[in-house]
């Protein structure tokens, strides 16, 4: 899987009540990995809330599985 995959895979999840999250973080973890990651960008355009604390709590979210995210 590649990294825009993983990415697509989360925004997808995200409008999607969360389903599979928690898959596709480990997923995307381990893209990450692979290409010697250790932050991901995202478009917080495409967030379900896109407000300080939605994306404060997708942050805090991520980071407790091992993801590092910024936003563009």
């Amino acid at each position: 899987m590649t990294l825009d995959q993983s990415i697509e895979a989360i925004y997808n999840s995200l409008f999607n009540d969360n389903k599979n999250i928690d898959e596709h973080i480990k997923n995307l973890r381990k893209t990450m990995k692979s290409e010697g990651l250790k932050k991901v960008k995202l478009d917080p355009s495409r967030l379900v809330q896109n407000n300080r604390e939605g994306r404060k709590r997708l942050q805090s979210y991520f980071k407790k599985r091992g993801v590092l995210v910024e936003f563009n």
